[in-house]
């Protein structure tokens, strides 16, 4: 090997001093999301498909207990998934992990479309589910390891986008097409996910931490074009794996170290208070507010107008998040939330003590546009990309399982737990307590949330460790 390869290969080469490419971070981000897209369509399928199932003329005849779980096992499956999915992608690599976690979520429609009874619908939701929980683990992990410091805001928000757009597919098919086609038009995404996912570059970070330093400075070229010296990024990545792997820690053991156990309460908050925000039942039960609002609405299209609403907000929040921040974001989201919920539970008061609430018809709407809205901006998809942003290599794989198992439980507990909480406080107590809830995420953001806005991951780890002081909008 000549001096010429030499330098090229180790990243000095005179001429490479252009910027990062940012189209290849967009483009393998779209290409890693859209296994996201299909699990959008998993968590939205019910909505459509549901009420024809329960229908008289269904041939399946399923009643509103079996529709319950058929709904709900989805999560119970996710929660499962995500546990191990983390510590998977140490092992065998991220993108191997999420390729093959795209196979659960095909064999979960086939089991779908040939279904013969509830309990083959079950089996198919709570696979699924397996496929969906580990990839809102390690899809998020895998951007945000790719992703540069200036875009990784931006590109960490692809999921929530993703997801919310799979979602919003889903409806828009099921007010179209019958619902047995739904599993057709939904799985063949996973197998555009796999052609099109089947040439990125495995994540750097990862292959640093296998020690394959040669195969790391390659993908970082894919990643940030053939011109960029990539040999700072490099040893930047080198010098937190060091630090993080100086020595052999079990998790348990390395959460008494303050950077650790900080990022972990961070994350594991994240996650409580996203599904503790009351997103679930606003949304499930949006299509009942908007009838006693007094909308003349198809149910589903008004569906299609609450998924749209993600939509647009989660854009809103990709273009905002590496300008404004993370923390202030998060702040606003909590705020009108809380607002919001507030006012719903004023409404469903005075309609529970009878009070005439028809001049008060678009309070309601309004509420449940506004807190989607500002949800998908703020506590939508920051909590997922935090995961990936604070947790060190040291616990990133086990941490990452833990946060997300804990927000599908959470999203299966909450969803479970509404209809006897409405029934012991009322609807308005319900909306009430959520509220409180927001308002108390607001605080936990302002006063523990870590700042990372354009920051790299060892700027990060130092902040968390209390040796560099926390800037921008951060309580020191």
């Amino acid at each position: 090997m000549d001096g010429e390869e030499s330098r090229m290969i180790s990243g000095t080469h005179p001429q490479q001093t252009a910027p990062a490419a940012k189209l290849p971070q967009y483009l393998i981000t779209l290409a890693v999301t859209t296994v996201v897209f299909a699990g959008g369509t998993v968590i939205g399928w019910s909505s459509p498909a549901l009420p024809e199932l329960m229908s008289p003329n269904s041939t399946l005849a399923i009643t509103p207990h079996q529709g319950s779980w058929i709904g709900s096992l989805l999560n119970v499956g996710a929660f499962v998934g995500a546990l191990p999915a983390g510590s998977l992608a140490d092992l065998i690599g991220r993108k191997t992990t999420i390729m093959i976690m795209a196979i659960p979520q095909l064999l979960s429609w086939i089991l779908i479309y040939f279904a013969q009874s509830a309990n083959m619908l079950y089996v198919g939701r709570l696979i699924g589910g397996l496929g969906l929980g580990a990839l809102s683990s390690t899809a998020p992990m895998y951007v945000a390891e790719i992703a540069e410091d200036s875009i990784r805001g931006a590109l960490g928000s692809a999921f929530q986008f993703m997801l919310v757009v799979g979602i919003l597919y889903t409806y828009i098919l099921g007010a179209l097409v019958h619902y047995t086609l739904l599993p057709i038009l939904c799985g063949v995404i996973n197998i555009i996910f796999l052609i099109v996912f089947f040439r990125a570059p495995e994540s750097p970070v990862y292959l640093l931490k296998k020690g394959r330093q040669i195969q790391a400075e390659a993908a970082l070229r894919v990643l940030r074009g053939p011109d960029y010296n990539v040999r700072k990024e490099l040893n930047l990545i080198e010098k937190s794996l060091s630090e993080s792997s100086a020595k052999k820690l079990s998790f348990v053991q390395a959460l008494g170290k303050r950077a650790n156990l900080l990022a972990m309460i961070i994350c594991l908050g994240m996650m409580v208070f996203q599904q503790l925000s009351g997103i679930n039942i606003v949304i499930f039960y949006s299509g009942t507010i908007f009838k006693d609002a007094g909308s003349s609405l198809d149910p589903a299209i008004a569906t299609i107008i609450v998924g749209l609403s993600q939509v647009v907000s989660t854009v809103v929040s990709a273009s905002l998040i590496d300008k404004a921040g993370r923390k202030i974001l998060l702040q606003f989201s909590g705020t009108v939330m809380a607002i919001c919920l507030t006012v719903l539970g004023y409404y469903f008061h005075l309609k529970t003590k009878g009070s005439d609430v028809s001049s008060l018809g678009m309070m309601p709407l309004v509420s449940v546009v506004l807190y989607i809205l500002v949800f998908a901006v703020g506590f939508g998809p920051i909590p997922w990309m935090i995961c990936g942003e604070m947790l060190s290599p040291e616990i990133k794989g086990p941490g990452t399982g833990i946060a997300c198992a804990m927000n599908w439980l959470l999203a299966f507990a909450v969803t479970k737990a509404f209809q006897p909480l409405s029934e012991a406080v009322g609807p308005a107590g319900t909306y009430w307590i959520f509220a409180v809830i927001c308002v108390i995420g607001f605080f936990f953001v302002t006063f523990v949330v870590v700042e990372t806005k354009g920051k790299s991951i060892s700027e990060i780890q130092e902040i968390l460790s209390g040796r560099k002081k926390r800037t921008g909008n951060n309580v020191v």
